[in-house]
């Protein structure tokens, strides 16, 4: 379309027209601009100069009745309410608005209106996990049990991350922990972990353990990594032998129950042949220490695929007891503490043996000979007397500072198999 601008008049026309375009967006956005500014102050003033450059934004509106709501200076329910109120009647589908309004009601006593407020929040937004979240969490405080679960395992299903909050809130209001397993945390293998987690941080270790036999019984992928944490709360709360049985439970689970050694052993992978290390039962040891480095080597084993290499480097007399393992032992029993281990190039009179130290009252210190130089495999071994007490013991890799004048080690170490077998019964012993 060609419009004819031929003469003065209608030129003159359609720069008027340009003119007062121009001046009308300039005027909105030169208001929009300062009402922008006002509630960036984040102030009482600001959000009431906002309202009132640009009353018919509903956001101006919300975000003063949150102001009203929450500020710890300025707060004033009623007029929280009446922003919130006048917020809606310009946007009748702002879930959050909605929500806030529903607070503010609770605040307030208003259980009715909350309860209304609550019911718009779903029906502008049905499928969403905050406002069922919190529409639950306000009937589980009307004791609405039934509904308020129902409504907060929606959420956990929508937003996993929710699950361990849900199950902390829910077990509140009823204690038994497998009820709100039933009813309120869906049975998923990442949902379950993280609240095993969860409760395992807070000790409450029983309801941590109901959701591991759960984890079981649906035969879910759980590395021995996800276990440590609840292993360390139960021997932290003294309950020692627990602790192993979980421990000994998740590795039967994780395909690592079975990883060679005499089968009568306390010591849990005592061939270096998985890759779990550093926690409780299990080899805790740096990969590399000032003076040393330790790691699994799969072309020297004296069984399995691989053994544990520690290499000296000459530059220091060190003093070493950095491979570790945490083991439990029957009381009234005496033990053989065993291992093998080759040698290349090992200097000086202090070598390397295998030590066993009592954590309890009851049992003394023992250790194997120490091996030194180039040797081939050699197996190392020492009786232990036994404790009259379940206790734990430390089982560590040795080797003491020497003082002798050449006294920085060098050479290389590999260990294997090693193990800590009963031998008898303190009073069978002749």
């Amino acid at each position: 379309m060609i419009v004819n601008l031929s003469s003065p008049a209608k030129r003159g026309g359609l720069v008027c027209i340009a003119v007062a375009v121009g001046i009308y967006l300039t005027y909105f956005s030169v208001r929009t601009a300062r009402a922008t500014y006002y509630t960036g102050l984040e102030t009482l003033y600001g959000y009431e100069r906002a309202t009132q450059i640009e009353p018919e934004n509903a956001r101006n509106w919300y975000l003063l009745g949150r102001y009203l709501q929450y500020s710890l200076e300025d707060a004033n329910l009623e007029r929280a309410i009446n922003s919130y109120l006048n917020s809606l009647r310009l946007d009748p589908q702002a879930t959050m608005t909605w929500l806030d309004l529903a607070a503010t009601y609770e605040t307030e006593g208003n259980d009715a209106a909350a309860r209304s407020a609550f019911l718009n929040a779903k029906k502008t937004y049905p499928v969403s996990a905050e406002v069922s979240w919190r529409y639950g969490n306000f009937l589980l405080r009307q004791g609405e049990q039934k509904q308020a679960f129902s409504e907060i395992r929606y959420s956990v299903e929508t937003d996993p991350l929710r699950a361990a909050e849900a199950f902390s809130r829910c077990l509140r209001i009823e204690p038994d922990a497998d009820v709100i397993l039933d009813r309120v945390i869906p049975a998923n293998r990442e949902i379950y972990i993280a609240v095993m987690h969860d409760l395992a941080g807070e000790r409450q270790a029983d309801n941590a353990l109901k959701v591991w036999k759960r984890l079981v019984a649906m035969h879910a992928d759980v590395p021995m990594s996800e276990m440590f944490t609840l292993v360390a709360t139960l021997r932290q709360m003294g309950r020692g032998p627990e602790a192993h049985e979980l421990w000994m439970q998740a590795a039967e689970h994780a395909g690592l129950g079975d990883l060679g050694g005499p089968k009568d052993s306390a010591v849990w992978d005592g061939g270096f042949e998985s890759t779990v290390s550093g926690w409780d039962y299990s080899w805790r040891y740096s990969t590399e220490a000032h003076g040393v480095q330790i790691g699994t080597d799969r072309q020297e084993q004296h069984s399995g695929k691989q053994s544990l290499r520690v290499s000296f480097d000459g530059s220091s007399d060190i003093s070493f007891r950095e491979v570790c393992q945490t083991v439990p032992v029957k009381s009234g029993t005496s033990y053989e503490l065993s291992g093998w281990m080759q040698t290349k190039g090992l200097t000086t009179d202090k070598g390397v043996r295998l030590e066993l130290q009592p954590f309890g009252a009851g049992g003394s210190l023992v250790d194997t000979a120490e091996v030194h130089g180039t040797e081939p495999w050699t197996r190392v071994g020492a009786v232990w007397e036994g404790s009259k007490e379940n206790q734990d013991v430390e089982i560590c890799l040795r080797r003491d500072a020497s003082e002798q004048e050449d006294n920085k080690i060098r050479g290389t170490v590999w260990v294997d198999d090693v193990a800590l077998t009963p031998t008898a019964k303190i009073g069978d012993k002749r």
